[in-house]
């Protein structure tokens, strides 16, 4: 086993700014450097995290034993298959790809490799989860709310790979989500892509799941409620508390985490002790399957002329 990681962040805008401040602070962690195509951005984080600044990724081959990329998805596949072919473990954030051929490509690299390949859907480490066991119980519709005011950033991808996705495998990860039909809306907004997206999916086991994304909304809502003969659940994914109404019985719980800071330790974990990651290779293609299948159908509403 692996005393110390050493690791390297490749892209540090604001998120990945971020990953690199919490493997900088980990005591298994030993932050080689950090990449960006922005010299003075690199060097500004590097400074400020003691390490070395690089300004292409390809620097770091052979001088890491994992990699953390948080870069624009239309870059992910090239970046991570560079690592991967390297023989080195990667974390990957959300979505894994533009491109579902891509990302199953990456997903068998991994697998030939004997390689960790985890995939950055953060909301499987939200507090909100701490506690609903024996709470969800076959539920016959949900309905997820997921907004954000505008920023410029992830405006490469419309906002169902852009915030949809989080909720679209927290389903597939709690409800096992299985798409037999689906309709969706879509409109632009401040952008050329779906700023705003609505869908209805009907599962194969009956389900009815609805889900709304917005990041042009006014203020931040990240909410998913399940509506079940024995009582609602609601996962406050914002606040990380959930509350149970049902049989005349109000339960509240959840827990405050720091769900980056849990996510990248459990990377970490799995490339010390070679055990699997949370969140697969698996889990990352089948939620970027669904996804690409909501977009083709706002594209296909657009094409009909009702945008």
């Amino acid at each position: 086993m692996r005393k110390r990681v050493r690791v390297a962040v490749v892209g540090v805008g604001r998120w990945g700014r971020l990953h690199a401040e919490k493997f900088a602070s980990m005591r298994g962690a030993e932050l080689i450097g950090v990449v960006d195509i922005v010299p003075e951005r690199a060097r500004l984080v590097a400074s400020a995290l003691g390490t070395r600044p690089y300004f292409d990724y390809r620097e770091l081959l052979g001088k890491v034993d994992a990699v953390s990329i948080a870069t624009p998805t239309n870059t992910h596949y090239e970046i991570a298959k560079a690592f991967l072919e390297a023989k080195v473990d990667v974390f990957l954030e959300k979505p894994m790809t533009q491109a579902l051929a891509e990302a199953r490509e990456l997903g068998e690299l991994s697998r030939r490799g004997d390689l960790i390949l985890q995939v950055g859907h953060l909301e499987r480490f939200n507090g909100a989860l701490f506690g609903i066991d024996g709470l969800l119980k076959d539920p016959e519709r949900v309905k997820g709310v997921r907004l954000s005011p505008f920023s410029e950033r992830s405006l490469d991808v419309d906002v169902v790979l852009d915030l949809m996705i989080h909720d679209i495998d927290l389903l597939c990860h709690l409800l096992d989500l299985k798409v037999r039909t689906l309709e969706a809306e879509g409109k632009r907004v401040k952008s050329p892509l779906a700023d705003e997206v609505q869908v209805t999916i009907w599962t194969e086991d009956g389900r009815k799941v609805e889900l709304v994304a917005s990041r042009v909304a006014p203020e931040k809502v990240r909410s998913i409620t399940f509506f079940q003969p024995h009582g609602q659940l609601t996962l406050d994914l914002l606040r990380h508390r959930f509350v149970f109404k049902g049989n005349g019985t109000l339960r509240e719980g959840g827990s405050l985490r720091d769900s980056l800071r849990e996510e990248l330790s459990s990377f970490l974990e799995s490339v010390r002790n070679r055990r699997p990651p949370v969140v697969g290779p698996s889990d990352g293609i089948r939620a970027l399957e669904v996804a690409l299948s909501i977009s083709e159908a706002v594209h296909s509403q657009w094409a009909k002329g009702t945008s």
